[in-house]
């Protein structure tokens, strides 16, 4: 007896009976602490996902149409009363024929097309059934006027079967191979079966993301316009898989995100249509998403601090830009203050931090360009073109004059332009600086620029002379915060907008403290660079995109003519400002009209939603006017009824009077997009660069993080 009070029963057995010997584990498929393979179910399942066209903004994943018009909807009470009441008129009509209390007259038909035989025949059995069919088609016939008065059909489909199976997704067939985009049929189609085999592998290993489905594709466009050939693309695809055609930061992928994104079409989803009657019908409840094909016609948005324009529509973009650049459609450039939560920096391929002391990159100060006239254009823009006159017609052809004779002459000298200090001094009148270029010039015999120098000279001793402006503007980057930057030697790194050849990913950061106007200065700096830049760009099928946090200080004549442009030049930007007021009052409606999508946030000043709601125009809609008259009962009895109706209904006896009629209105007022608009939601009006466009409509921009289908 062991100590727990159970029987030893060792030894008890002379010959015990052998145990089984347990089965051998299969040995492990991988290594021992090396997770699993992915499955790629999920990313099969996304990329075969129907993705219907539909409207301008519309989230095209999943996305099952609506009609254009709202079908006009019985109310559930007033059908179901409607049916009940039918069925009873129909079985009441059916007794009073069966009993006879409607005479005969419904069997007469049956009487007069059957032969005499027929009613004098002993077949009891073939009467029944002559008899009993016609009584049968009689009572399907009432069934039927019935049903049609009581609308029984649409119960059918609104509470029936049908509802049923609505509510019940129905699996949906896998597709053919000629058909489904996992299978990469255009690649079999040129015979390039082995890419294509490797590709599809790859997606059901769960090997292949988003991003590489995208990447591969717009490589395959390449082959297709003849940019690259057939077999380095089948090559690298047969090598690499999922991984050919790589960017050349190496990466794959983002380390997050927060936004929901569909890189086969090219959106990211920034909210959902709210089901207001101000929307149409096809939109509600819809997703609302951007993609290039809207940011093309660029995008301002307006709404004070708090309202949302960083968070819910300036990061969503710029994330779902930085995908498409990693699959190489796409290169962004986006601008914002220090810390203003633009995404992480490992997001990016360069950040640029102004007055930072570890910054890796610098800006370069005359983006890139090697002529004088182009580099002075864009430097003056930046430095005075808030200054310029705010009319349409506006410029700062001045100052681009004075800054390029001096700019001129100083790179034909030093092989260079000259940096921030040097540039200042010559400004200024400094005759140190101007002797040594004059000195230069002459030793190597330079007249035509020795003639822009004098000219310079000459202008510097009228008042009202320009320079001095100038160098007043250039002195606020010539601060120590800035020593570092705009560098001319070579002895840094600089960015230059030149680089939206290729699919980059930018961020530069403005100093956010105590340099307001410098900061303002190099945002205007970085606009005019970008829209000079992408002008001339060989590869318009990159799209380029410039994001600017906050446009304060930034809308000039010149810009808005910049922007204008962007459109034929595959690219766009994005602008956000707290007030309209932030605009010169000449600019503000040629700025609305040269962004093609307009958004105004909740918490709009009456102001600014006067500036949208003349821009979005009116509409002609159909008003109802309800009159109601009492009726004044001039008989004893119809006193008594009028009587009784009062006391039951507690109302007076009226007559109600309705009138229709088309009216003219504004599609939203500037009180509605002041007051109308609740927290977190917005009014936007899209076009895309096809010139298709959606009218204003209220959207709840809701958290880009919890963003349902």
């Amino acid at each position: 007896m062991d100590s727990d009070g159970t029987q030893d029963t060792r030894g008890t057995h002379a010959n015990p009976v052998p145990r089984a010997r347990s089965a051998v584990p299969p040995k492990p498929s991988v290594p021992p602490g090396m997770p699993p393979l992915p499955d790629g179910s999920a990313f099969l399942t996304w990329l075969r996902t129907p993705r219907p066209d539909a409207a301008p903004g519309v989230w095209r994943f999943g996305h099952r149409p609506r009609p254009q018009e709202e079908p006009e909807l019985i109310p559930a009470r007033q059908l179901l009363s409607g049916a009940v009441i039918a069925f009873l008129v129909g079985w009441l009509v059916w007794s009073l024929l069966w009993n006879g209390y409607l005479g005969g007259w419904w069997v007469l038909p049956l009487e007069l097309f059957t032969p005499d035989s027929w009613g004098h025949s002993s077949d009891r059995v073939g009467n029944a059934i002559v008899w009993y069919g016609y009584y049968t088609l009689i009572a399907l016939a009432i069934m039927v006027v019935v049903g049609r008065l009581g609308r029984w059909a649409e119960l059918w489909r609104r509470y029936g079967p049908p509802a049923w199976r609505q509510a019940v997704p129905v699996p949906e067939r896998p597709p053919t191979p000629e058909q489904d985009p996992a299978a990469w049929p255009h690649l079999r189609a040129v015979g390039a079966d082995d890419a294509a085999d490797r590709l599809a592998a790859e997606a059901r290993a769960g090997l292949m993301r988003d991003v590489d489905h995208a990447r591969i594709a717009r490589a395959w466009q390449g082959v297709r316009s003849g940019r690259h050939s057939l077999a380095s693309f089948r090559s690298a695809v047969v090598k690499d898989g999922a991984a050919a055609c790589a960017h050349p930061s190496g990466f794959r992928d983002l380390p997050g995100r927060l936004a929901r994104h569909d890189l086969v079409t090219g959106q990211v989803r920034l909210g959902t249509t709210a089901d207001d009657p101000r929307n149409p019908y096809a939109y509600r409840g819809t997703g609302l998403a951007l993609g290039p094909d809207l940011l093309g016609t660029s995008l301002l948005a307006v709404g004070p601090a708090g309202s949302g324009k960083t968070d819910r529509v300036v990061r969503p973009l710029a994330e779902s830009l930085c995908l498409h650049a990693l699959a190489g459609r796409a290169a962004v450039v986006v601008v914002g203050a220090a810390g203003a939560g633009l995404g992480p920096a490992d997001a990016y391929d360069v950040v640029v931090r102004i007055a930072h002391p570890e910054s890796v990159y610098d800006l370069d100060l005359y983006g890139g360009t090697t002529d004088p006239d182009e580099a002075a254009a864009v430097l003056a823009e930046a430095l005075v073109g808030d200054l310029a006159d705010p009319t349409p017609g506006g410029d700062s052809r001045r100052s681009t004059t004075v800054l390029a004779q001096l700019l001129g002459p100083y790179r034909a000298v030093h092989g260079r332009f000259p940096s921030v200090p040097e540039l200042r001094g010559l400004l200024d009148g400094t005759p140190g600086p101007l002797a040594a270029l004059r000195k230069a010039l002459t030793d190597t015999g330079q007249e035509s620029l020795l003639r822009e120098l004098d000219a310079r000279e000459r202008q510097m001793a009228h008042p009202g002379d320009v320079g001095a402006v100038l160098a007043d503007r250039i002195a606020l980057l010539d601060r120590p915060a800035f020593a570092g930057f705009f560098d001319t030697s070579g002895q840094s790194r600089p960015f230059s907008l030149k680089a939206l050849d290729h699919p980059v990913r930018v961020r530069i950061d403005l100093p956010a403290r105590g340099h307001a106007d410098a900061s303002r200065i190099l945002a205007r700096l970085v606009l005019a660079q970008f829209t000079a830049s992408v002008a001339v760009r060989e590869d318009r099928s990159l799209f380029a995109c410039l994001l600017l946090d906050d446009a304060t200080g930034l809308v000039t004549p010149e810009s808005v003519r910049g922007i204008q442009r962007l459109r034929s030049a595959g690219a766009g930007v994005v602008l956000t400002l707290r007030t309209l007021d932030d605009v010169p009052r000449p600019l503000r409606g040629p700025l609305l009209g040269a962004a093609g999508c307009r958004m105004a946030l909740s918490g709009l000043t009456p102001w600014d939603g006067q500036d949208f709601a003349e821009v979005w125009g009116k509409e002609w809609i159909e008003a109802r006017d309800v009159t109601d008259r009492q009726i004044i009962a001039e008989t004893p009895a119809g006193k008594a009824v009028h009587a009784l109706r009062r006391v039951i209904t507690g109302k007076a006896p009226t007559a109600r009077a309705v009138t229709v009629r088309q009216v003219e209105r504004e599609r939203w007022s500037a009180s509605e997009l002041a007051h109308g608009v609740p927290p977190g939601h917005a009014v936007l009006s899209l076009t895309n660069v096809k010139g298709e466009h959606a009218p204003p409509l209220l959207v709840d921009l809701g958290n880009p993080e919890n963003l349902g289908d």
